[in-house]
């Protein structure tokens, strides 16, 4: 279809801008007039959105059951490692009491392989804190502390005038944690009001 034109520009550009409204108005309308499009259109835009969702819910329940699997098998290891390490503080306490009862020096006539003895089990010790120490597990400092019936066993309860009530005045077995979680309570003395 030849195009018109017309000597006067401002009816140049109206008829342009007719033209222009004429065909968005039949793009419009032929939109309109198939039958059943519109509803096709929009039952398809629902269904995507609906799988939209279901896809992000089981992205997010997957990412949850994946935190859920690392936290439960961690915990797991935890307490195998704890019951391993809390069989271990009974040899530990021995370990302590053999070094106490035999310290070098504390005998005149006690030949020097005693000595070197004592030294053995000393750095045998020492090894056991040290691993002790590399799995998380540190010793409760109860002696001066006031008693915390969550991490101390109060075993006797005795008068005292030096000590303030409720004070652990002797430490008679020590306590450890695994990281925040207690492996056995401090056995104390606690100091009451005489």
């Amino acid at each position: 279809m030849p195009k018109k034109t017309y000597e006067d520009p401002e009816y140049a550009e109206a008829d342009e801008q007719a033209g222009d409204d004429t065909a968005a108005d039949q793009a419009e309308a032929g939109a309109q007039t198939v039958p059943g499009v519109d509803e096709a259109v929009v039952a398809a835009q629902k269904e995507r959105d609906a799988y939209k969702e279901q896809f992000l819910r089981a992205v997010a329940d997957f990412d949850n059951y994946r935190k859920r699997i690392e936290r439960e098998r961690r915990e797991l290891s935890e307490y195998a490692a704890a019951d391993v390490l809390l069989e271990l503080l009974p040899i530990i306490d021995n370990f302590e009491r053999a070094l106490s009862a035999s310290a070098p020096g504390t005998t005149a006539d006690r030949p020097a392989e005693s000595d070197a003895f004592y030294r053995g089990v000393e750095l045998i010790h020492k090894q056991m804190l040290d691993l002790l120490r590399k799995r998380g597990v540190s010793r409760i400092d109860a002696l001066g502390a006031d008693f915390d019936p969550n991490i101390h066993q109060a075993v006797i309860h005795e008068p005292s005038e030096e000590h303030r009530e409720g004070e652990v005045m002797q430490e008679l077995q020590p306590g450890y944690k695994l990281g925040d979680r207690l492996l056995r309570p401090s056995m104390v003395k606690v100091a009451k009001r005489a």
